[in-house]
């Protein structure tokens, strides 16, 4: 049962960015889980079986992310992540809910940060059609009118070929991805039970989108 984040937990995320080495996680790896890992599972489990009616016939797999850095082809070889997160998969790879802590900022949304490269141009196909075109389009100006943030990252400077730059909806053909961030967490949220029904609520209100992205 998720009851909130310890109001310390924030605290480990400081210490950690400032200690950086092995010694000190691994005499604090036991924290870590107490105050980051066991509450953010139990977080992702309860509103993943809230949701599930929701994005139905879909199955959302909670999943925590290691926070371990791969640094094998990095040439910074900071071991740690200096961030907790974790996601809701909605079934297609890079799709669902995500949920991110760091000191300093609180992210939570939904949708694909970057489509993988094979499924660009099914994604491009998609936008480009009369039909499901306007589908997309309909439910991030509807999203958008409610006040959350939509769009891609890093998006293309200009619209791919083989679409003409005045397409009507070269805005989505130029995106690299497709989000919706949730609003501002309110203050205190997080160290309450009261943050499951808080992710809920947005993760309804933006399903049409993430259950479109099914398509691609």
């Amino acid at each position: 049962m998720f009851r909130g984040f310890e109001k310390d937990a924030i605290a480990f995320l400081h210490e950690l960015t400032i200690e950086m080495n092995r010694e000190w996680f691994e005499a604090n790896k036991d924290r870590y889980k107490r105050v980051w890992v066991e509450p953010l599972t139990a977080l992702l489990d309860q509103v993943a079986r809230k949701l599930a009616p929701v994005y139905a016939p879909g199955k959302l797999t909670p999943h925590v992310f290691r926070i371990y850095r791969d640094t094998r082809f990095s040439k910074d070889k900071t071991p740690y992540k200096t961030h907790v997160a974790g996601v809701l998969r909605a079934g297609t790879v890079g799709s669902g809910m995500y949920f991110h802590i760091e000191t300093g900022e609180e992210w939570v949304g939904a949708g694909t940060y970057f489509f993988e490269d094979a499924k660009l141009p099914k994604w491009r196909k998609l936008v480009a059609a009369e039909k499901t075109g306007k589908e997309i389009t309909g439910i991030v100006g509807k999203l958008r009118k409610a006040g959350y943030e939509v769009g891609g990252h890093d998006d293309y400077k200009r619209v791919p070929r083989p679409y003409p730059p005045d397409h009507p909806r070269a805005d989505f053909l130029r995106m690299k991805g497709l989000t919706a961030a949730f609003p501002a967490m309110p203050r205190g949220m997080l160290h309450r039970a009261e943050l499951v029904d808080w992710i809920v609520k947005h993760a309804k209100a933006v399903a049409p989108m993430v259950k479109w992205l099914r398509k691609v």
